[in-house]
């Protein structure tokens, strides 16, 4: 399960990964012996890279992953204008 549009996927517990995309965001369920929540993380084809250094509600992530996306997109624009004060 997971969200075409916004580029993630989400793993159950239990459950395996059954294809990554590259550089794609993925939701690992927690044990809930272990607080329940999701890890949230980047995968590539040699690593696994945490969004979040702590477990994450689906909603919080999915803020996460909205927000990080909006500087993803914008990272290239400058103020000529700034100035340090």
């Amino acid at each position: 399960m997971g969200s075409s549009e916004l580029g993630y996927q989400v793993v159950y517990r239990g459950e395996m990964l059954p294809h990554f995309v590259e550089g794609g965001w993925v939701f690992f369920q927690r044990l809930k012996e272990y607080g329940g929540g999701y890890w949230l993380g980047r995968t590539y084809h040699d690593a696994f890279i945490f969004g979040l250094e702590r477990p994450t509600s689906l909603f919080e992530g999915i803020q996460f992953i909205l927000a990080s996306r909006s500087v993803e997109q914008n990272a290239d624009q400058f103020d000529d204008d700034f100035q340090l004060t």
